[in-house]
């Protein structure tokens, strides 16, 4: 059975005419009769008597009116709890998030987000993955936004499609700054600054091969923003990603050969979120196509 049918059936009961019935459902007499039909058909008894004034319900037909208007009622007031739900839905949702360039997309969802639901806060803990999968594990965390490589077995997960370019940051009055790119061979004489992730170091190790082991580490980070800073100083180069961040006296190379590295957004497997922050997931879920791709894993 139908909503929809139920809700004709609801309308002849109470007219007891299919003529007024259908006029006001906006249906043509026809039309009506057939559904009324199909339902005494689907369930196997007679509905009306028809008397030449007006149609009477059988016994049959006012236990189905007891039931449907049970039905009805039930829907539109799941519908209006559903809607009032979503217009008084308020709390704070944290995330935890590393330096990435998906954080543009990110933070588009939460203003989209926030547009209709200016009660919701966020808390955003900036970190490296690493860190974030430690507070998401603690429950500390809602969902986190995690640059690879990193081992999501344990999280269900949307990919990102942007992906972070690897390069870089010299000052603008080094050697370095004249070239277009770099390449391992470039960087195996001067000191570097690189990311203290063991995971992100095995990537960089395949990328530099044989020259992996003689480069001159002088820092290692967890987060770029005090980078820039360092290699200002004169610390050395910094290995991170083009965050579009511009720097008069400093300068981003890309790498040569190319390194890229892929974002993921994840939430615990098999735990429920908070209403505020499942409505959140799914505002995320269905965002414009064009920030995700289609190995939506949940």
């Amino acid at each position: 059975m139908e909503l929809r049918v139920l809700k004709y059936f609801l309308a002849v009961a109470r007219e007891e005419n299919i003529t007024r019935a259908a006029a006001l459902l906006h249906l043509t007499q026809p039309t009506l009769s057939r559904q009324l039909m199909q339902l005494e058909e689907e369930l196997g008894v007679k509905l009306f008597r028809r008397s030449q004034y007006r149609i009477i319900l059988t016994q049959e037909g006012v236990l189905l009116r007891r039931r449907a208007q049970e039905l009805v009622d039930l829907a539109e007031k799941t519908a209006l709890e559903f809607a009032c739900r979503e217009k008084e839905l308020m709390g704070e949702i944290s995330v935890g998030a590393g330096e990435t360039r998906s954080m543009t997309f990110l933070s588009q969802a939460i203003r989209t987000f926030r547009a209709r639901h200016p009660k919701v806060t966020f808390r955003i803990f900036s970190a490296n993955a690493d860190d974030v999968k430690e507070r998401l594990d603690l429950g500390l965390l809602d969902m986190g936004l995690l640059t690879e490589p990193v081992d999501v077995g344990r999280y269900a997960f949307c990919r990102m499609k942007e992906r972070d370019l690897w390069g870089v940051l010299v000052r603008a009055d080094a050697p370095l700054a004249a070239q277009e790119r770099v390449g391992p061979e470039d960087l195996a004489q001067i000191p570097l600054i690189i990311s203290g992730r063991e995971s992100v170091q095995q990537e960089l190790a395949s990328w530099f091969r044989e020259y992996w082991e003689k480069l001159e580490i002088a820092a290692t980070f967890n987060l770029g923003l005090n980078v820039a800073n360092m290699v200002r100083c004169g610390v050395g180069a910094a290995l991170t990603f083009d965050l579009n961040l511009a720097f008069e006296d400093l300068r981003f190379l890309p790498l040569s050969p190319p390194m890229e590295t892929g974002t993921v957004l994840v939430w615990k497997k098999d735990t429920v979120l908070t209403p505020v922050a499942e409505a959140f997931r799914q505002h995320i879920k269905n965002a414009e196509q064009t920030f995700l791709s289609q190995d939506n894993r949940h």
